[in-house]
């Protein structure tokens, strides 16, 4: 057993390859050593953040915790999520994820690594596709 206490692993922003606006990531775990294979963070949203475009090879869970969100699968209309709610996003389900225009956002990510990825990276959410939702 190991006990990371809290504030010994450093916030680290998110990066611009990944992101559109202010974005912190607190990690929640170490890197899972083999066989376990799970990763997982707190991440905050900035009014107006998200990700990018992006998939997962084995799939993501997300546990709203502050704020107000959205998430949108690839296709499908974008939809709201505020706390408490959980969003299981399947393998390899092209999806992003962020704050509302107005208000900040934070969820728990947790996905698990496979040959060493656990996320593939696409291109930026545009403006259009970002669009509204009521708590916006």
């Amino acid at each position: 057993m190991e006990i990371k206490r809290n504030g010994s692993q450093a916030s680290i922003p998110g990066p611009a390859d990944w992101f559109t606006g202010r974005v912190r990531i607190d990690p929640l775990l170490f890197e899972a050593q083999a066989p376990a294979r799970v990763t997982s963070g707190a991440v905050t949203f900035e009014p107006g953040a998200r990700t990018a475009w992006h998939a997962h090879p084995l799939g993501q869970m997300l546990i709203v915790t502050a704020g107000c969100g959205r998430v949108q699968l690839d296709g499908a209309p974008v939809q709201e999520i505020r706390p408490g709610d959980t969003v299981w996003i399947a393998p390899d389900e092209r999806h992003w994820h962020g704050a509302a225009p107005r208000t900040a956002m934070t969820h728990i990510a947790i996905q698990e690594m496979l040959d060493g990825s656990s996320v593939a990276w696409s291109d930026h959410v545009t403006d259009e596709e970002y669009g509204a939702t009521p708590c916006g």
